[in-house]
């Protein structure tokens, strides 16, 4: 039993019933991820030791004032930008709450990325969302500002087994098994395909390979999958291995671009008169992409809604910092495939500048 000087709290319910304190949390306020049963034990606890909630504490963190930074890279802008647009609209829309919100870029994935949070290791953010590149070198700086109390939320790509608390992307291998099951359609005898990826050590680029790689081996053992091609997100250098791999004579019939940079490749292709004879499927949707897809000349292209994972993953690192979910999940969200037929539901939508509504999620 409590002290009888003192009212009986969360910890208290949480000690006497041998149950997390989340559980107890949840249950009191009706949330999901508790059983009815342990619900039941809940409450029946919470009235014997005379539980009472702090409206005053309540009321205090409802009107709070949060400070959270967003980290994220300025290129690709086709995929980065409406990503940050979802953020800024999930904290446009909160109330009883005012978020301080302060944006860091750096100039790609891989490239100053861990550099770019020296100016915020020696202030006190709530929460921060950003995107781990290499989750090994991500991993001591998420413990340092996770252990400091800083809420770190993971978006576009993950970085599991560390300390960061939840995690907002595409299912980066459905998106990769959808590539090779695609090529395997279009392309029905012998022949070679190949993956143009970012660097291999973030943890959406691997899975996407991974999915590719597993979906041939599976569903199509007429196809040969080359060697990947790492560009690591710089244009010049994808358009350099595209030139190269296309100048081969047992060059590929199959091209699965993982990432946004997809122009590149392309230019390459068109260069040298392939452009429309191999069949090429590409990551996300701008404005340079949609006559190619509309001519047949990229048969597919896998859209990964960066809009909504920006505004998931801003609700679900508010919903935790208010305690609204003590365990925010990992996030997958389904890729959307766009193909001629389909993407006049997209395009109008998606490539508009003033992107302020929910976008994509009724197509």
């Amino acid at each position: 039993m409590t002290d009888a000087t003192k009212p009986a709290g969360i910890k208290d319910i949480s000690k006497a019933l041998n149950v997390s304190i989340g559980t107890v949390d949840r249950a009191i306020h009706g949330r999901s991820g508790v059983s009815e049963k342990t619900k039941a034990r809940v409450l029946q606890m919470a009235a014997e030791l005379g539980y009472t909630p702090n409206l005053a504490a309540q009321a205090l963190k409802i009107n709070r004032q949060l400070s959270i930074a967003v980290v994220l890279p300025k290129h690709i802008s086709h995929f980065f930008d409406p990503l940050r647009k979802g953020i800024r609209a999930a904290a446009a829309a909160t109330v009883g709450t005012h978020i301080a919100m302060e944006y860091f870029e750096y100039p790609r994935l891989g490239m100053g990325d861990v550099e770019a949070f020296a100016p915020i290791l020696d202030r006190n953010f709530d929460g921060i969302i950003f995107l781990p590149g290499d989750a090994r070198e991500f991993d001591p700086l998420i413990r340092k500002l996770s252990r400091r109390g800083t809420a770190m939320m993971c978006v576009g790509s993950d970085a599991p087994n560390t300390e960061r608390i939840g995690s907002v992307t595409a299912d980066a291998s459905v998106s990769g098994a959808l590539a090779a099951e695609l090529l395997s359609l279009k392309l029905g005898q012998k022949a070679n395909v190949a993956v143009f990826s970012g660097a291999l050590s973030t943890m959406d680029h691997a899975e996407k390979l991974r999915g590719f790689a597993a979906t041939l081996a599976t569903q199509a053992s007429h196809l040969t999958l080359l060697p990947v091609l790492e560009s690591h997100e710089r244009p010049k250098e994808a358009y350099r291995q595209a030139l190269t791999l296309m100048k081969g004579k047992s060059h590929p019939e199959g091209l699965y671009i993982s990432t946004a940079n997809s122009i590149p490749v392309i230019k390459a292709l068109e260069e040298r008169g392939l452009l429309g004879k191999v069949q090429v499927v590409t990551t996300d949707l701008f404005q340079e992409l949609v006559p190619l897809i509309q001519s047949g000349k990229v048969l597919a292209s896998l859209y990964q809604r960066p809009y909504r994972q920006g505004k998931t993953a801003f609700e679900n690192l508010l919903a935790y910092l208010l305690r609204k979910d003590t365990n925010p999940q990992t996030v997958r969200l389904a890729p959307h495939v766009i193909f001629r037929s389909n993407i006049s539901l997209f395009f109008e939508q998606i490539l508009r500048t003033d992107e302020t509504t929910e976008e994509e999620d009724d197509v």
